[in-house]
């Protein structure tokens, strides 16, 4: 079951998974993390839930750019790492390119860091593809 976070016990049930992606996000913050990125950034949390637990989670947004137009855009997607190849990861994927498309967008879209070789050959099956370069300085 995909479940679209909005009450705080929802965003909670996600730390342990998301933390395995963002190690520096800290429990006693997240919720309130969370809240302040949905307040100011439309930022959506969403998770496959079972047995209770949180098994995969994406952060994401619908934003709307000159460029491409109207698209969703994950910036954080993770599946629990002690039971990966149990489709978790796919199920959510498949959610998010459904939501994509209830929300008029016309593509969907990740940031990856480079060295995240396994996450890459995922998305690979699933039918992404590298169309761009993601620049950065920091300031």
């Amino acid at each position: 079951m995909i479940i679209l976070a909005q009450t705080d016990a929802e965003i909670l049930a996600t730390f342990e998974v998301m933390a395995q992606l963002r190690p520096h996000l800290a429990r006693d913050t997240y919720v309130a993390r969370i809240r302040g990125l949905m307040a100011s950034d439309g930022f959506r949390l969403a998770y496959v839930a079972e047995d209770g637990a949180a098994r995969a989670v994406a952060g994401y947004r619908v934003l709307d750019m000159l460029y491409c137009g109207r698209f969703l855009s994950v910036d954080d997607l993770v599946a629990d790492d002690r039971l990966r190849s149990r489709g978790h990861g796919k199920a959510l994927m498949d959610w998010l390119k459904a939501e994509a498309r209830r929300e008029g967008c016309g593509h969907l879209e990740l940031i990856s860091n480079v060295v995240r070789e396994a996450a890459h050959r995922f998305y690979f099956r699933e039918g992404l593809a590298v169309d761009a370069f993601h620049f950065r300085v920091k300031l």
